[in-house]
């Protein structure tokens, strides 16, 4: 009698996909810029209108290589956006940093003015986190569509369970955006979990940056309003 073997199904995850659209990330990064350049002067780079052209110079060179859809893996162009993000973060830094320097001395007594700049600084922190994580797990989104890495940093629960959604399933931009909104609002992983340890540094130095960022604003401005 002939033996039948079952062999375990290769998740769908593992599999090669067409990539990602170019169009919600350049959006998202274009708001980053916009909001980095309505920051009031107090709580910015004195370069912050020449950071922001280099930003949106690495971005147009992004669009000219892939303008439409992320589908392979090109070292170029995964190194020019982690040029990207880090001149993003420095800059965030940067201004949370003139932020806590503002809060500790009484610089903002306006508490519409500081509620708006520490929204725009808080909003900036979620999206160049969600570049990040998006940019990292498994090489990037063109390895990803490439399957080049089969071991994730994150783990979504359609991973652990394929069952909960179709054999096309793959995660994109907009799913670390959501991972990094919850972490910077929950101060902690909810249901996207970091397996390696550079996803979990990443989470930690964003959710203590937000709690610091969200903590002083918050406190400040109902210190005001009394």
């Amino acid at each position: 009698m002939k033996r039948t073997y079952h062999l375990p199904q290769i998740p769908h995850w593992h599999r090669e996909h067409q990539g990602e659209l170019r169009w919600p990330v350049s959006a998202v990064v274009l708001l980053v810029i916009i909001l980095q350049l309505l920051l009031p002067s107090s709580l910015s780079l004195k370069s912050q209108p020449i950071i922001c052209a280099v930003e949106g110079a690495l971005l147009l060179a992004l669009i000219i290589m892939s303008p439409t859809r992320i589908h392979i893996h090109k070292a170029q162009r995964w190194w020019m956006g982690i040029a990207l993000n880090l001149v993003m973060s420095l800059s965030n830094v940067a201004s949370v940093i003139l932020l806590i320097r503002e809060l500790i001395h009484g610089g903002i007594t306006d508490a519409g003015s500081l509620l708006a700049s520490g929204g725009s600084i808080w909003l900036t922190n979620v999206v160049v986190f969600g570049l990040w994580y998006w940019e990292l797990d498994r090489e990037g989104p063109g390895a990803r569509a490439e399957a080049r890495d089969p071991y994730p940093d994150f783990i979504f629960p359609q991973m652990s369970d394929p069952s909960y959604a179709p054999e096309s399933w793959h995660p994109n931009f907009f799913d670390y955006l959501y991972t990094s909104f919850t972490n910077a609002s929950a101060f902690s992983p909810t249901d996207v979990m970091p397996l390696t340890r550079w996803a979990k540094l990443l989470m930690l130095i964003q959710s203590t940056t937000s709690l610091l960022t969200v903590g002083l604003v918050i406190a400040r401005a109902v210190n005001i309003l009394k």
